[in-house]
């Protein structure tokens, strides 16, 4: 079922979700090659602590951290341990902060010094693929439109989707209906309605979009080993196109 939300709840998401922003530019001034991921999840941590809010990541499903920090070839959920972050990875760092009731949500991909151009190339399409996404997104629209503007992006680009992981809707839950598939046929999939809330985040890869979860029970790899970019904004669903409350 999908929760659509009022200006009220709408009013109350905003903080959270600037959080989830500032949390991410802090990181991104910060993280830098000879860092531990554990490091980066403690910036994150004490952030959001910080900031009066709580860190929605730890604890769930009894996840073990305050962020997903996945390098290179992890896809999403790479759980912050000892790795040390080298010059040329590309990290991707996501969040979660809850606050008010309700949940924020966002991911960013880190290029760590000179990365290679295939990499640059992957981060930055990645991105793009999030406002394609976008593009005339407002009330009405059907939700698969979402995913077909991003799976032609990256696809033109050389690039792959990954499938096994979506978008959501979030709310005072962090995984909220509907999911959103970064894939879709254009003018499928339920009208969205002005007031939906939702996390739509590219998961774009160099490779083949096949993944393989790791014995952790969490870490999601390329199968052929090739990088992995992830860029994610909550937004919400107006009737003349979207808020981005985390930008």
């Amino acid at each position: 079922m999908i929760f659509v939300k009022s200006e009220q709840e709408i009013a109350l998401m905003r903080e959270p979700n600037a959080i989830v922003r500032d949390c991410l530019s802090f990181v991104g001034e910060r993280i830098g090659a000879g860092m531990t991921t554990k490091e980066v999840d403690r910036l994150v941590y004490d952030f959001i602590k910080a900031s009066g809010a709580e860190p929605s990541c730890l604890g769930y499903c009894g996840y073990p951290a305050s962020a997903c920090v996945s390098v290179n070839e992890v896809v999403v959920h790479g759980i912050p341990d000892d790795r040390v972050i080298r010059e040329g990875d590309i990290v991707s760092v996501d969040l979660c902060a809850y606050k008010n009731g309700y949940h924020g949500d966002g991911a960013r991909t880190f290029r760590i010094g000179e990365v290679s151009a295939e990499k640059d190339r992957l981060v930055r399409v990645t991105e793009e693929c999030f406002f394609k996404g976008i593009e005339g997104l407002r009330a009405g629209t059907p939700l698969y439109d979402i995913g077909y503007r991003v799976q032609r992006h990256a696809e033109e680009n050389g690039f792959s989707v990954i499938r096994a992981y979506t978008g959501h809707g979030i709310g005072r839950e962090m995984h909220e209906d509907p999911s959103v598939p970064n894939v879709g046929r254009r003018g499928t999939g339920v009208r969205l309605q002005a007031g939906t809330v939702l996390c739509i985040e590219p998961m774009i890869a160099a490779g083949h979009w096949r993944v393989r979860v790791l014995p952790d029970g969490w870490t999601a790899v390329t199968l052929d080993g090739k990088p992995a970019a992830h860029y994610e904004n909550t937004v919400v669903v107006r009737e003349d196109g979207v808020e981005i409350l985390t930008l």
